[in-house]
């Protein structure tokens, strides 16, 4: 399996919840590969990645698969609808962004940065 395919996997086994970057992923990797815990092998200009018999012991002996973890307890509606305000905003504000007068953008970066700090403040139990 290649590293991209491990990035869906992974997202895919935690339902969404976790989706490394690549930037974690490869680095991660190559330590593997230096402790002798998998190996790589190039296919079509492609770097496949698979456990060596010292990865799957380790693998065997270790804790619980962190995708496992990092689904638990999500409450999937809700996640939903945070990603949806969340795209939503920043949608709205990358179009004033991109179109925008020089006076719409400052009241843009304004609300936006006003927005920041009253979610922090719901955190403090502040009104």
């Amino acid at each position: 399996m290649h590293g991209y395919e491990m990035i869906q996997e992974i997202a895919e086994r935690s339902g969404g919840a976790w989706k490394p970057s690549p930037g974690s992923v490869y680095p991660t990797l190559q330590l593997l590969e230096d402790e002798g815990l998998i190996v790589n092998e190039s296919e079509g200009g492609k770097k496949l990645f698979a456990l060596t018999e010292s990865g799957r012991t380790a693998a065997d002996e270790g804790p619980e698969a962190p995708w496992e973890e990092a689904g638990r307890g999500v409450d999937w509606e809700a996640l939903n609808d945070i990603r949806q305000a969340g795209f939503g905003l920043m949608e709205a504000f990358g179009q004033v962004w991109k179109t925008g007068t020089k006076e719409q953008r400052e009241k843009a970066l304004t609300v936006i940065n006003e927005a920041r700090k009253k979610l922090y403040l719901i955190l403090a139990d502040e009104d």
